[in-house]
């Protein structure tokens, strides 16, 4: 059998300090936003049709542990694990101590180490990046939200693209999930260069902002992958006319003020979305048969 160029580089001796470097090439690091309040899972809506246990967990805001099945979280995190990532960090709040006990004492994990990142106060997705800073550690990392589910093909083409990208959606494809014609509309829309390059975010796009961009139309669901430049980024940015610090705006700095592309990875698979009471049946009966592997 004919040596490897791995095996090579060992036998000549000068492997030992290539090899490092390779090995970092493959990013296998997600940092999961669980810091949000819920506010629109806490509404109670009779129409629901959720079980009790499902009521008592929407009435505490953290979706990340609704049970359809088993905590919601868990199919995000065993996706992540099945697209290759190894290394996950939850941002969590210092109230959530219950998704830190569930993750840190109550749960194993075979596939992933899970840590975890404060971020003190709930000031907006940026600074929720911002906390994880220690985490990366200077390595390039995935960003995704902790009530969306999102399919393995995305988390996969991020880990695999090299530099800094963002997964995109087909907007079309996205109405195959669970999100309704009304709720898509809110959505914000991307906006890609003719070199397939991300050059900004348009934030709940009205109809005229609609109509002026290229079909088909691509839809972010705050699905990342970030290079050390994003925390200048996040601490460069001011607050949004909301009062938080916003991914968007972040991004926008790294490309327009630092010079960083991203790449636009244009995926034609919807991504589940756990906003509302509302969609914990729809997202449970579509989720059923997916095994969880951690």
């Amino acid at each position: 059998m004919t040596p490897g160029p791995i095996a090579n580089l060992l036998a000549s001796g000068s492997g030992a300090a290539i090899i490092p470097t390779m090995m970092k090439q493959q990013m296998d690091k997600i940092v999961i936003l669980a810091r949000g309040l819920g506010t629109r899972m806490r509404h109670d809506d009779a129409a629901a049709g959720i079980d009790g246990q499902q009521s008592a967990m929407a009435d505490t805001g953290v979706k990340a542990l609704i049970p359809i099945g088993r905590p919601f979280l868990d199919y995000v995190l065993s996706a992540a694990a099945d697209a290759g990532y190894r290394h996950a960090c939850l941002v969590i709040g210092p109230e959530q101590e219950a998704i830190r006990k569930y993750y840190g004492e109550e749960i194993a994990t075979q596939r992933l180490d899970v840590a975890f990142a404060d971020q003190a106060e709930p000031k907006g997705t940026a600074d929720a990046v911002a906390a994880a800073e220690a985490f990366a550690d200077g390595d390039h990392f995935a960003v995704i939200n902790s009530d969306n589910y999102y399919p393995v093909e995305a988390l996969r083409g991020l880990r695999e693209q090299p530099g800094c990208a963002a997964a995109l959606f087909e907007r079309d494809a996205m109405l195959t999930g669970n999100v309704t014609e009304d709720r898509i509309k809110r959505l914000a829309v991307a906006r890609i260069d003719a070199q397939g390059n991300l050059e900004g975010i348009v934030e709940k796009p009205d109809d005229a902002a609609l109509a002026a961009l290229p079909r088909p139309l691509w839809v972010s669901m705050n699905c990342w992958r970030f290079g050390p430049s994003i925390f200048e980024a996040c601490r460069a940015i001011k607050p949004s006319p909301r009062g938080e610090f916003e991914i968007p705006d972040a991004v926008g700095h790294a490309i327009h003020a630092l010079g960083e592309t991203f790449h636009a990875l244009k995926v034609r698979l919807p991504v589940l979305d756990m906003t509302s009471r509302a969609d914990i049946a729809s997202v449970a009966a579509i989720l059923a048969d997916t095994e969880v592997k951690l």
